[in-house]
């Protein structure tokens, strides 16, 4: 019997997710696929691992048996890939991040081009997914890691299983209409009677702002509800609203906007995070320091682990 660590991952992620498109969502397949990768897996074991039950599945005793030594196995490859990373003096590795846009476009391109010139045998490569989904695809091993975020005014929970490296700390500003402000700044109470163009509470995002201004004593009209930062500002421009927004994202500004700083400073952590088991993984290390450097260079550098 040849078991396929490939398989055996969707097989983990079966279980943990309860239906095969959860599982090939968390994985970044089609259905089909997986359905079909596990149809050969049961044959290669020769036994029923799984079996449907409406729209759910539900692992056979055969198949929960094969999942618990699948973590072991999965647990040894990453430990064999470290050990192997750490023998080698010149590092060739290939590394898959999770990104959201802004961090993207303001903190990766320094980051990147600098890990280039100093280490060229590492590759980063980036997957961009909403924040809220980047810790999980890092948990169940889609991703090598991926950026994260944590506001002052709605921390998040977090999974015991991942560390977090603090690589930034930006604040958010007020983003209003060109030319209807008479100061450069301004209390966050002072928006309360705008029509606000902010992201879902859904997302850490949207939650934090509504937190921030409930704090404030007010509780944000929106008239639209969008979830990146460069089209609520691409409406800011147009007049239909006021929005916040953060360092990374100044760069996504248009014109037509102008940018207003808070008298109380709201802010967030930018993190990276990693599994604990591959804390020690040198490529992973060289990654973060270069994306501290980039955020240093622009007044956002963070040096904490934040707690796990």
């Amino acid at each position: 019997m040849e078991l396929s660590v490939h398989r055996l991952r969707m097989l983990r992620e079966l279980q943990r997710r309860g239906t095969i498109t959860a599982a090939a969502a968390a994985l970044h397949y089609t259905a089909s696929a997986v359905s079909q990768q596990l149809a050969q897996l049961e044959r290669d074991v020769g036994a029923k691992l799984f079996e449907r039950l409406g729209r759910r599945v539900q692992l056979t005793e055969l198949g929960m048996l094969l999942t618990e030594h699948a973590e072991e196995i999965l647990g040894a490859v990453e430990r064999a890939t470290l050990a192997l990373e750490e023998a080698q003096e010149t590092q060739t590795v290939r590394l898959t991040a999770g990104v959201w846009a802004s961090v993207a476009s303001g903190l990766l391109p320094t980051a990147l081009a600098s890990l280039a010139e100093d280490h060229p045998g590492i590759e980063v490569r980036t997957r961009e997914l909403a924040p809220e989904e980047t810790a999980d695809a890092v948990r169940d091993g889609s991703l090598d890691f991926s950026f994260v975020i944590d506001y002052t005014d709605a921390p998040t929970p977090w999974d015991n299983g991942l560390e977090r490296v603090a690589v930034a700390v930006e604040r958010l500003y007020a983003a209003v209409p060109a030319a209807t402000a008479t100061t450069s700044t301004i209390s966050l109470s002072e928006l309360g009677d705008q029509p606000w163009i902010l992201a879902s509470p859904r997302s850490h995002f949207g939650r934090a702002v509504r937190v921030a201004c409930q704090r404030f004593g007010f509780e944000p009209t929106i008239n639209h509800e969008v979830e990146e930062q460069a089209t609520a500002m691409a409406m800011v421009s147009a007049g239909l609203g006021v929005t916040l927004v953060s360092d990374l994202g100044l760069t996504l500004r248009p014109s037509g906007v102008d940018i207003l700083t808070l008298t109380t400073p709201v802010l967030r952590t930018v993190s990276v995070a990693h599994r604990r088991t591959t804390q020690r993984r040198p490529a992973l290390r060289l990654v973060i320091d270069a994306v501290r450097a980039a955020a240093a260079e622009l007044g956002l550098g963070a040096s904490a682990t934040v707690p796990g």
